[in-house]
């Protein structure tokens, strides 16, 4: 491991780049994201929707993405929207038109449009799964998803949200402290915001799958930590990466869900990241499910679905 570079105020960039910049909030605030949604290809129809596959550029990869649009008369502006981003499922088991469905169409049935995006390296989606809190990459994804989203035809502009659920609760967090345009993200069941809340609480994932030690991403994550060292909450790097160093000049709001008895990602993630938004201008609120799980199934899940409408509607 070699020492950390001096890089100075966290709030701004440094004037020379170093090793992983491209991680770090202050870099991610610096450049652009502009995509916009390749044609659509009717996927499914029914009474209150229709699916649409289509894809967008992120960083010159192919992103491929399921459009839901509601039926019926949009309002005057065009319909609210949300991107929506999938959790942790091992990258090869991915698939594009089944995993999620029941969220995405849920919230399409309440007269939303969603974008769910396969992050890359996922199902079709082109690049290397580069991993969800020591890569910049999804967060790349979910920002250019972002953008097309917005400019979209029939898509209120001022309207348009981020939801993820558990490890993308991370990465809408972050993607929410670098584009000032996005107001309003809704997490079900996340995880990681501080990054030492990792250490604390874990994370029980028995579907999760190492990918290869010579995998790209597998790689680029060694060389961090033989530069870095692991997450070091003084280090003058690593203090440049979590969203929650970055909450002073943010404005929005945020709504979480989690269950109480979620056996994969401890409430104690979301509990805590309420504790450090309500020290902020960030308007935020924790719904707590006695039951449902990681997912939020049964009752749970139908409850949410409705706070998660009507939050982004508003």
């Amino acid at each position: 491991m070699v020492t950390s570079p001096v890089i100075g105020d966290i709030k701004s960039l440094s004037v020379d780049p170093f090793p992983f910049e491209e991680i770090t909030i202050p870099y991610l605030r610096s450049r652009k994201y502009l995509s916009s949604l390749s044609p659509l290809i009717k996927y499914a129809d029914s009474s209150s929707h229709t699916s649409y596959k289509t894809s967008y550029d992120s960083d010159g990869l192919n992103i491929n993405s399921l459009l839901i649009m509601p039926k019926g008369i949009p309002p005057d502006a065009g319909w609210p929207a949300v991107v929506f981003v999938h959790g942790y499922i091992p990258p090869k088991q991915y698939q594009t038109t089944r995993n999620y469905a029941q969220y995405v169409d849920s919230l399409a049935r309440n007269g939303i449009a969603v974008l769910k995006i396969d992050l890359r390296g996922h199902g079709s989606s082109e690049g290397d799964p580069g991993g969800g809190y020591y890569s910049s990459d999804y967060v790349i994804d979910t920002l250019n998803a972002f953008s097309a989203l917005k400019h979209y035809p029939g898509i209120d502009s001022d309207k348009v949200g981020l939801w993820g659920h558990s490890m993308a609760g991370n990465i809408v967090l972050r993607s929410f402290v670098i584009n000032p345009e996005i107001k309003k993200i809704v997490i079900w069941a996340g995880a990681v915001y501080t990054y030492e809340d990792m250490r604390q609480f874990r994370i029980n994932d028995a579907s999760y799958r190492p990918l290869p030690s010579g995998a790209p991403s597998q790689k680029k994550r060694q060389a961090l930590t033989d530069t870095y060292g692991q997450f070091d909450p003084n280090s003058s790097f690593w203090k440049q990466v979590p969203a929650t160093n970055y909450l002073d000049d943010v404005t929005g709001s945020v709504q979480i869900h989690h269950a109480l008895n979620d056996s994969v990602v401890s409430i104690g993630y979301s509990r805590n990241l309420v504790s450090i938004l309500n020290q902020t201008d960030i308007i935020s609120e924790l719904f707590e499910y006695r039951s449902g799980g990681h997912n939020l199934t049964g009752s749970s899940f139908t409850l949410a679905i409705k706070r998660t409408a009507d939050f982004i509607k508003e």
